[in-house]
C-alpha cells in the first residue's frame, strides 16, 4: 500500500546531539544524543505519529525536520517541485521557501502567541513576510482561517489573554494553515488542554487535513491520541526508534517490549478487564553516555546477552511494513 503512495518526507540517519560543556574554557566533554540515528519515510496525505516517553527525543526530532534546529548528522529529504532535496543543506531562499510549506503548532499556546499583539496583528505579520501586500487580501486571509477553526472574525480584535487554552490552540491552528502548508509538524498540540477540549481539537485538525489534503507529523506521549491521528505510529527510546507500523498492527499485535509496556498503560474503562500491567523498571539511561548495544537492555524484562553487546537494526519483521529493533526476532524468522 505505501509503495503506491508518494514520499514527501526521507529521514534518514538522522542525528540532533548538543554539546556538554565544562569548566572555566567551556571544553567539550560529551554530546547530549537527542536524536540518535533515526530514518523514516513520511508519505502524502497520512499522518504519521510519534510516540515515547518524555525525553526521548521526540519533539527535538519534529524541530530539527523543520530546521527550527540543526542536524549534526543525516539527511532531511524534502520533495520540493518534484524533487527530493536534503532540507539540511537549503540556504536562506531555500529555507523560507520550505517554511510556507512546512509549518508548526507547538504545544504550548499560551507562549506562541505574543500577549502585547492583538490576533489580528500576530495573523498578518506571517502574511505579510511571505509577500502579500495587499491588505484586504489578507483580510480574506485571516477571515477564512478563523472560521475553518470554528472562531468568529471579531476574535482578531482581541489579546490572547481573553481565549481559553482550547481556543488559543485553534489560533495557532489557523495561523499555520494562512500559508497554504503542505505539512504541519504537531508536537504535542493538545497536551496542555482539558480532555473534553483535546477531543474538539483533534477532531477539528482531522477534518482540517481531509479539506486541505494536509499531511501531519503528530508528536504526543498519549498512546490514544495517537491512535485515534495517526495513519503509521513510529516508537521512540532514547533518541532512537524502536518500532515503526500500521496503526492497526501496532495495537493489534506490538513487537518491541517496549511497545508493549507502553500499550499496557493505556487506561480501560473496564473494571476487572483482565489486562495485564507491563512495568518497567529501573530509570531511563542518560542520552550522554548510552548502554552498548541495545538502548533498552536496562530496563527490557527480556534482556538477552546479545541485546547487552549488539545494537539491533530497525528490519521489517513480517514483511508488511512492521519495523522493529530488537533482537527476540531472528534474520532467519524474517526471511
Amino acid at each position: 500500500m505505501n509503495g503506491e503512495k508518494e514520499v514527501l518526507f526521507q529521514v534518514k540517519n538522522l542525528k540532533t546531539y548538543f554539546p556538554v560543556k565544562e569548566g572555566l574554557l567551556k571544553k567539550v566533554t560529551g554530546n547530549v544524543k537527542a536524536v540518535d540515528g533515526v530514518s523514516f519515510e513520511v508519505y502524502r496525505g497520512e499522518t504519521l505519529g510519534v510516540v515515547g516517553e518524555s525525553g526521548c527525543g521526540k519533539s527535538t526530532m519534529g524541530k530539527t525536520v523543520m530546521r527550527l534546529l540543526n542536524p549534526t548528522d543525516g539527511e532531511i529529504l524534502y520533495r520540493m517541485g518534484g524533487e527530493m532535496k536534503d532540507v539540511a543543506k537549503f540556504n536562506k531562499k531555500e529555507l523560507f521557501d520550505f517554511r510556507k510549506e512546512v509549518q508548526m503548532v507547538f504545544q504550548d499556546p499560551y507562549s506562541a502567541l505574543n500577549p502585547s499583539k492583538k490576533i489580528g496583528e500576530a495573523f498578518e505579520e506571517p502574511l505579510k513576510i511571505h509577500g502579500i501586500k495587499d491588505q484586504k487580501k489578507r483580510q480574506e486571509i485571516m477571515d477564512r482561517v478563523i472560521q475553518m477553526v470554528n472562531l468568529r472574525k471579531e476574535y482578531l480584535l482581541r489579546y490572547p489573554h481573553e481565549f481559553s487554552g482550547g481556543q488559543r490552540q485553534r489560533l495557532c491552528i489557523a495561523r499555520a494553515l494562512e500559508v497554504n502548508p503542505s505539512v504541519l509538524i504537531c508536537d504535542e498540540p493538545v497536551s496542555a488542554l482539558d480532555v473534553s477540549i483535546q477531543a474538539q481539537v483533534l477532531n477539528l485538525m482531522k477534518k482540517i487535513q481531509h479539506e486541505l489534503k494536509l499531511t501531519y507529523i503528530f508528536i504526543a506521549h498519549d498512546l490514544s491520541v495517537v491512535q485515534y491521528m495517526s495513519d503509521r505510529i513510529a516508537v521512540m527510546y532514547l533518541g532512537e526508534i524502536v518500532e515503526l507500523a500500521d496503526s492497526k498492527s501496532l495495537y493489534r499485535e506490538p513487537l518491541h517490549p517496549y511497545t508493549k509496556a507502553l500499550l499496557s498503560a493505556i487506561p480501560v474503562p473496564v473494571i476487572n478487564s483482565g489486562k495485564k500491567r507491563i512495568v518497567i523498571e529501573g530509570d531511563v539511561p542518560s542520552p550522554i553516555n548510552k548502554p552498548q548495544g541495545c538502548p533498552f537492555h536496562t530496563r527490557c524484562p527480556q534482556c538477552m546477552q546479545q541485546c547487552k553487546t549488539e545494537k539491533p537494526v530497525l528490519l521489517d519483521r513480517k514483511g508488511e511494513g512492521h519495523f522493529a529493533a530488537c533482537h527476540l526476532y531472528s534474520r532467519e524468522e524474517i526471511l
